[in-house]
């Protein structure tokens, strides 16, 4: 029996069931959607919380052809899984001084370079490594985050870039950016970025650099703006079947269908008297008698805090509320007075279509996003892959 077999019958305290198949259909809805670019599935952060490595794969099985993370670190973990096909390209975007260029020229990662820093780091590295480094130069055309400036700096690092590309020191595979308000519809900085964008890809490819994808969509310009396709697309949280703003539709608006399910063992229910106090600071008093149920699990598995008396759980079929403050390792609802059975499965949010929450229920609680939510789910939260063994 597979590590994950034993945990889909064991009795835990909490999981997070993560449907492989779920992966690979949003992969095959996101790829129709853009069917003259190559899709990148980005699996940072543990890929949004639901395991780089077996979404990762799952997504290659349903036709990405491109993998992208945050950190070199997380990019060289997944090359070195042995669990990918050796042509899978796998592209880092956030470096600091010192990182480890070496490494990934040597596991055929794509790096990011947004400065002259960073070339001058990854053409050094080049050297030591006798062979080329893959180099994508990431332009600023209005985030404001990373990126290179439009004018003299744009000038400049694509010079020296394209020098060293003719001294065989790198290969200028691509050229990127990131677009600030894709997820609000009608917003004018996006079709300002798209203009700037063309206008530094021009400059670049004047000036001699030939790369092989030119990419600025992420996953809300992959559901909502054709024209901002080019070459590839970066998707991240629609991967994981959620929509990245309840503005521009839910996730069966885009046929889409969240990933994870997080549920945990009711761990006790008890009858109180009316006027009890719940939980730290009495910031919840039963109105009259009624029962309580304690759910093993708290903001150090990730459930946010700021959800305490807000975050909805289904309960007995029954959606129930946090009753009180959420703490590290549980929080309390209030029954109504029935009693469920201690080990009946308490689910936090899941896909919707068993009547429970979903991961936006629970932003809207908690006043934040609905990545934050699946990111957050900690590892002491074992992951249980469904669908795991099947092919693309």
């Amino acid at each position: 029996m597979t590590e994950t077999a034993a945990l889909r019958t064991a009795p835990l305290r909490a999981r997070a069931e993560i449907d492989l198949d779920a992966v690979r259909a949003n992969v095959r809805t996101l790829r129709a959607l853009a069917p003259g670019a190559a899709l990148m599935a980005v699996v940072k952060s543990d890929g949004y919380g639901h395991g780089a490595t077996p979404c990762a794969r799952a997504a290659v099985q349903a036709g990405a052809t491109w993998l992208g993370t945050a950190t070199p670190e997380e990019a060289l973990v997944l090359r070195a899984s042995g669990q990918l096909p050796d042509d899978v390209r796998i592209m880092c975007w956030l470096w600091t001084p010192g990182g480890p260029w070496r490494e990934a020229i040597e596991a055929r990662l794509d790096v990011s370079v947004s400065g002259m820093w960073a070339l001058d780091e990854v053409t050094a590295a080049a050297r030591a490594a006798g062979r080329p480094a893959r180099v994508q130069l990431k332009a600023d055309t209005g985030l404001g985050r990373g990126g290179c400036q439009p004018g003299d700096d744009w000038t400049e690092l694509v010079s020296v870039a394209r020098a060293a590309e003719a001294e065989g020191l790198v290969k200028v595979t691509g050229l990127w950016s990131h677009l600030a308000c894709a997820d609000e519809p009608g917003h004018s900085s996006v079709d300002a970025q798209l203009d700037g964008f063309r206008a530094m890809i021009a400059h670049a490819e004047q000036q001699g650099l030939r790369p092989e994808v030119r990419h600025i969509a992420n996953s809300p310009a992959t559901l909502t703006r054709p024209d901002s396709h080019f070459d590839l697309v970066r998707t991240g949280i629609a991967v994981y079947g959620i929509s990245p703003s309840p503005e521009l539709g839910s996730p069966a608006d885009f046929g889409l269908r969240p990933a994870m399910t997080l549920s945990a063992s009711v761990a006790l229910v008890k009858q109180v008297p009316g006027g009890h106090g719940v939980s730290y600071g009495h910031h919840y008093i039963t109105a009259g008698e009624t029962t309580l149920g304690l759910i093993p699990v708290g903001y150090a598995d990730g459930v946010p805090r700021h959800a305490s008396s807000a975050g909805p759980v289904l309960v007995g079929g029954k959606w129930r509320t946090v009753a009180g403050r959420v703490a590290m390792d549980q929080f309390v609802v209030d029954l109504g007075g029935d009693r469920p059975e201690p080990g009946e499965r308490a689910v936090l949010f899941g896909p919707g279509d068993g009547g429970e929450p979903t991961a936006e229920d629970w932003a809207k609680a908690a006043g934040t996003i609905a990545y934050e939510i699946v990111t957050r789910i900690g590892t002491r939260v074992p992951r249980v892959y469904l669908n795991e063994r099947q092919a693309g």
